[in-house]
């Protein structure tokens, strides 16, 4: 079953994580765009309402990429990415397990989605708010 949260659906599902609350947002955009906004540290403060800057070595994260990111421009908190592979990418933050990102292929567009795991459950609107922000941004690069 899933529940609407800012045009947003929420639901609980199985991941390669194990069962997460997971936020979905329909995108009028490619995926490999969305895939492309997901992964560039550039983009992150544009649409991660709680980043407000990223320290890497890398402007595009692949499995393994470290650095910081600055959590509502108030402390720095050290990123590991654990996992990235076509369309999926988890990450640790403060060593403890962060959300999943993920886009999704649709016939007409794509999905932006966040897999958030249990104890974090409280963060779902913050990850509806990114999710729309993410579909703005690919739109407009697509427009």
């Amino acid at each position: 079953m899933a529940l609407e949260l800012g045009g947003s659906s929420v639901s609980v599902e199985q991941t390669p994580d194990g069962r997460r609350l997971v936020v979905r947002h329909d995108v009028a955009a490619s995926v490999d765009t969305v895939w492309d906004i997901l992964i560039d540290t550039d983009c992150w403060s544009d649409w991660g309402p709680s980043v407000t800057a990223v320290e890497t070595e890398s402007r595009y994260i692949n499995d393994g990429t470290a650095g910081r990111v600055r959590a509502a421009g108030v402390v720095w908190l050290p990123f590991e990415v654990t996992a990235c592979t076509p369309y999926r990418w988890t990450w640790n933050v403060a060593r403890l397990p962060a959300t999943g990102h993920f886009a999704e292929e649709r016939t007409t567009g794509s999905v932006v989605g966040f897999e958030i795991p249990p104890l974090a459950t409280g963060y779902a609107p913050v990850c509806a708010r990114a999710c729309r922000r993410i579909a703005a941004i690919a739109q407009r690069r697509e427009a």
